[in-house]
């Protein structure tokens, strides 16, 4: 193994030993409220072992209403771990003792594979202090390492494990399906249509695959996850909270949301017509997912352990590097923000209040839209990598009408 990538290792070693001091004392502390909103060492792991009977050993999708609120794979391994855990007092640490250890190697993992996609700016996911204050929040992990291994094998030709690998990811977190719009555009640049509809029918079938048994069994668990996503207001980090939170009343959320979305895909898409190469993967992937979650009704805080490796491996000048370090700020301060009003909510006797809580909600959404322009830019500047394709949208457009007298 070569010296830089078991730097790498020892970096995801380090981060993942960080992470764990910050969360160590809800894990003393048994996760009290508000405390652990105060220590800003929340995590859902503890939380949902007992509110959804993985404590009991309960099946993740037995409990209607009250099953896990992730899609299979995830509810899959929040299921596995708890029946490994050893029950008793202790049964609550036990359970997030064990799920971070996986989470920790996943980290690992996932260092090596951004390593290989960008070696050179490789270091920074394992050290982003975000990535590293909301590692154990959540089991996104596993969702992201086949989400990034999707991307590796698709920008090195092995599209049919990409594919696999991608219906995993969707399995697992879902948020990875918005990754088949810039997929589908690469394949058409290349004039790949029946490479395609190949691609779209493995990452189909592996989903299928997945999920079918669960729905036949268990659909009113199974079905909780999507409704919930469909019918759930403006949430914590969001857009439409904060605009909220600041007086700006908003009906019809989700049609709002929607259009929003639309539109910001229908920018991204006049942006890869004006590439003049045929872009990677890579380097569209932090744009599509970052505007999804611009536009979505929730922004997590653990949302940037997703964005951050898309974020590094898109980076393709030094002259860039202070926007990735202005948008990890944004989300740090962010990450504090939240807990601090959340404490407030929960009866803590300091805290954030709503109003400054709102404004460093669209602090953080302005530094990851700072950080889309300055990848977006150095697009069109042609910083992408590829054979030539054709002339941009706009040379296209001008040419044409050129045509007419």
């Amino acid at each position: 193994m070569q010296s830089k990538a078991r730097a790498i290792i020892a970096l995801a070693i380090i981060a993942s030993l960080f992470s764990f001091l910050k969360f160590s004392h809800c894990e003393s502390s048994g996760w009290a409220t508000p405390d652990q909103y105060i220590h800003a060492c929340y995590s859902d792991i503890p939380a949902l072992f007992g509110e959804r009977g993985l404590s009991k050993g309960d099946w993740a999708y037995a409990n209607g209403g009250d099953s896990v609120e992730y899609p299979v794979v995830t509810g899959v391994v929040m299921w596995a771990l708890a029946n490994v855990t050893p029950h008793g007092d202790d049964a609550v640490k036990n359970y997030f003792n064990i799920n971070i250890f996986f989470i920790a190697l996943l980290l690992i993992l996932t260092s090596l594979i951004i390593y290989k996609l960008k070696p050179e700016f490789s270091y920074l996911y394992p050290i982003a202090p975000a990535g590293i204050a909301s590692l154990y929040i959540n089991w996104d992990l596993w969702a992201i390492i086949s989400m990034v291994g999707a991307i590796y094998w698709f920008d090195r030709k092995k599209l049919d494990l990409s594919a696999l690998a991608l219906g995993i990811s969707i399995s697992t977190k879902f948020m990875p399906i918005f990754l088949l719009f810039p997929i589908a555009f690469i394949f058409l640049r290349r004039y790949q249509l029946k490479g395609a509809l190949r691609y779209l029918f493995i990452c189909a079938l592996t989903f299928a695959a997945i999920n079918l048994p669960v729905y036949l069994t268990t659909p009113e668990g199974w079905l909780r996850f999507y409704q919930l996503n469909l019918t759930r207001g403006s949430d914590w980090g969001s857009l439409w909270y904060a605009l909220t939170a600041l007086g700006i009343s908003l009906e019809n959320l989700n049609y709002l949301s929607i259009l929003i979305l639309l539109a910001g895909f229908a920018a991204i898409a006049i942006y890869m017509l004006e590439l003049r190469n045929v872009p990677s993967l890579a380097s569209l992937s932090f744009i599509v997912l970052a505007t999804v979650m611009c536009a979505s009704k929730v922004y997590s805080p653990q949302y940037v352990l997703w964005l951050t490796p898309l974020a590094v491996i898109a980076l393709i000048d030094k002259r860039d590097l202070h926007a990735f370090w202005i948008w990890q700020g944004a989300e740090f301060i962010y990450h504090i923000a939240i807990w601090q009003h959340l404490a407030t909510v929960t009866g803590a006797k300091f805290g954030l209040p709503l109003y400054g809580y709102a404004l460093i909600t669209l602090l953080r959404i302005a530094a990851t839209i700072y950080l889309v322009a300055i990848f977006v830019r150095r697009g069109l500047a042609g910083g992408t990598q590829g054979p030539l394709a054709h002339r941009s949208l706009r040379e296209f457009l001008f040419d044409s009408a050129s045509a007419y007298p």
